[in-house]
């Protein structure tokens, strides 16, 4: 883009006030729409590529605060405003909003290609090596020429051209898997006659009625959002609805999806996805993609990772195969000689139920949504010395809050909650980056951190509270510890402050910990409160909750050492780009204990890996695991008789953990908070597979 271009975008912004170029927070959502997108774009595309210029010219000094000053300031103002699309599409999703998103994400990759390639700019940090610089500035330094490397900064000639061409060929591949796979989602629907729906909670059928209602339709309208599908698979007694859901869902956006969905068929996508990683790791000198994506990791090598994972397999597969037996052996009771695919789920909710004396339903109706929410919010208060107020701010929904976290009079950052599933949104749970805390060079100001919070919990009828099922409240505090260490960040330096620089297999450390909290009952208790008599949960129903923490445990690691190894042997394999359902039944075939119809197509909507971030990273889950739950022994070894929390553990973790963020390596500050490195024997207890061989994490 020219200057003339530039100056012509800023003065046509200027005449109609964009929002996306309001950088006062909070951001102004409620007002963006589709129109915005293209003209700030090229406004802030063209700011900061005019300050890339001036700062790659041979008379910019090589001065980091310089660079930071002019530079960095135009390229976050790009970057938040990025933010705000890129999050506006995935949980606000309509067609004039995507096809402005897809006209600009060509010149949105194009200049973060530019900037991560540019050899001038990456000599320019090389000269700021030998300045005398802070500790966190001479880490964000550290990591910063590191990602010039791995962003293509050494390529020449036609090799940097293909490089460019690849970065965004990816990320329009990218998207498409993502649209496809909500498409698919949003697409398919089955209305039920009530005769199926025996077995099915009472807020599922209400939801279903009145969503049949809204669009003037008879019976009952079953979707494959997940507060619809999954209770179908745990409850509902007639085996052909399990069925019908089960086949839609596991062929979702695929070639053996219902002949009217194959137009959102992700097989080719998949391949050229795969290719083009490929080709990208070749052009920077990388055997596999797997090598490229575990340079900037904790892990050394996909063959470090993959024996990891191993040890895993094989220290849960006799569970696997003893929790497997107990489902057989149960569903015979049940009348189900041989259970099909979608008759897992039902048996194993129904064992559960006999062999601990509760329902998953009995559970949910002490956990309203509300109560758990203050719960979380006051163990947070307690834990770190802050405070979490609910405050003002435009929204893109009417479901999404806004909060305030304070400390004293102090201000330090700021979330927007979306908790609730809907069309047009995608689906999981997440937490995104939206500011990061940052001493700004460009007025000395210290911007406060801000997070979005998002999930896809089963919203209110119009008879019952939204309740949260006891995974609805894991997934809750899971996505909050991310945002903890996302918003607790001290740091001032932004590339290192917060989540930013965290090592990609270390950064589920915080969420995976807070989960341990969820079978704690002095936490637990507090936020109970029955949904009808407002009671709170009995002790005797949490014990049972608790017996049940590590049922199927077995087969749960399995499921989760099975993706994680598909995905790395998928990107260090080149032939596995050909045929990726050849090398997923293969990994199924020597990994899992439960066979599955050879229609099923879960990679197809295998998102974390083909377009949330985790590709050759899925492993990170369970490696990050073993860190999580170590840190939580040290919370452990220190709780009261009455089960209160040491505040001295709490203070060493917010400090060495949190606060510090990618400052330093993960490794050290897990070190630093507990004395040694980590070790694998918590995660296996947990778990309920401990050994009596004191076990070595490969962290060490």
């Amino acid at each position: 883009m020219n200057t003339h271009t530039a100056f012509s975008a800023l003065a046509r912004a200027q005449a109609q006030p964009n929002p996306l170029l309001d950088f006062e927070s909070p951001a102004r959502f409620d007002e963006v729409k589709a129109e915005h997108l293209e003209p700030a774009m090229d406004v802030l595309i063209g700011q900061a590529q005019a300050a890339l210029k001036e700062v790659s010219t041979p008379e910019f000094k090589a001065d980091w605060h310089a660079i930071e000053l002019k530079l960095d300031v135009p390229v976050e103002r790009l970057s938040r405003a990025w933010g705000v699309i890129n999050h506006l599409n995935a949980v606000m999703d309509s067609a004039p909003f995507r096809l402005a998103y897809n006209q600009v994400l060509p010149k949105v990759t194009e200049f973060w290609t530019q900037l991560g390639s540019n050899d001038d700019l990456f000599a320019k940090y090389a000269g700021v090596q030998a300045s005398p610089l802070h500790a966190h500035t001479r880490q964000a330094l550290k990591l910063a020429l590191r990602n010039f490397i791995l962003g293509g900064a050494q390529l020449k000639g036609q090799d940097k051209v293909d490089y460019a061409l690849l970065q965004e060929q990816l990320a329009q591949l990218t998207q498409k898997f993502s649209e496809n796979v909500l498409d698919a989602t949003d697409a398919w629907f089955y209305l039920a006659d009530v005769t199926e729906l025996t077995g099915l909670p009472e807020d599922v059928i209400q939801t279903a009625r009145e969503s049949a209602q809204a669009l003037s339709q008879e019976g009952y309208r079953l979707s494959l959002k997940m507060p619809c599908y999954l209770p179908v698979m745990q409850f509902a007694q007639h085996q052909a609805l399990r069925e019908k859901l089960y086949q839609a869902y596991q062929t979702r956006a695929s070639d053996q999806a219902e002949t009217s969905a194959l137009v959102f068929d992700n097989t080719l996508v998949m391949k050229d996805i795969l290719r083009s990683r490929h080709k990208e790791a070749r052009l920077l000198g990388f055997g596999h993609f797997a090598a490229l994506s575990l340079e900037p990791k904790m892990a050394q090598s996909a063959e470090e990772v993959i024996d990891f994972l191993a040890t895993l397999a094989k220290r849960a597969k006799p569970h696997a195969l003893k929790d497997l037996q107990d489902l057989r052996t149960f569903a015979k009771e049940l009348g189900i000689e041989e259970p099909q695919a979608w008759d897992w789920t039902f048996v194993g909710e129904k064992l559960k139920e006999a062999r601990y004396a509760f329902s998953e339903q009995e559970v949910k109706a002490y956990f309203p949504f509300e109560s758990v929410l203050k719960g979380l919010f006051e163990l947070i208060q307690k834990l770190f010395g802050v405070t979490i107020t609910q405050a003002l701010a435009p929204v893109w929904h009417e479901d999404v809050r806004f909060y305030h976290i304070s400390q004293g009079a102090d201000l330090i950052a700021q979330f927007y909650l979306d908790p609730f599933a809907r069309q047009s949104k995608r689906g999981g749970a997440w937490m995104d980056d939206a500011q990061s805390r940052w001493l700004r060079p460009d007025g000395g100001t210290l911007q406060t951190p801000i997070a979005h919070l998002v999930c896809n919990f089963a919203s209110a009828t119009s008879t019952t509270p939204a309740t949260l099922t006891h995974d609805d409240v894991i997934t809750l505090f899971h996505e909050f510890g991310h945002g903890l260490h996302h918003m607790l960040s001290r740091v001032d330096v932004r590339d290192v402050s917060g989540i930013n620089g965290v090592e990609w297999d270390a950064v589920e450390l915080p969420s995976q910990w807070m989960e341990n909290f969820c079978w704690e009952w002095s936490v637990v208790e507090p936020m109970t409160a029955h949904a009808v008599t407002g009671q709170r949960m009995p002790k005797s129903l949490f014990d049972r909750l608790l017996l049940a923490r590590n049922f199927q445990s077995g087969l749960q690691t399995l499921r989760q050492v099975e993706f994680a190894l598909f995905d790395m042997q998928l990107h260090s394999q080149a032939q596995a780009v050909e045929d990726v359902q050849a090398l997923l039944t293969r990994i199924k075939s020597e990994v899992s204990v439960i066979p599955t119809p050879k229609w099923v197509r879960s990679a197809h909507s295998f998102s974390h890996i083909f377009s949330g971030g985790y590709a050759a990273g899925y492993y990170s889950y369970k490696w990050a695991e073993v860190l999580s739950a170590d840190a939580y022994a040290a919370f452990e070894e220190t709780m009261t008789p009455t089960g209160a929390f040491d505040a001295k553990t709490g203070e060493r973790f917010l400090q060495e953990i949190l606060q510090v963020g990618g400052s330093r390596p993960a490794l050290e500050s897990f070190i630093a908070f507990r004395g040694r490195a980590p070790e694998m024997d918590a995660l296996l207890r947990h778990q309920g597979m401990s050994e009596t061989v004191k076990s070595t994490s490969p962290h060490a």
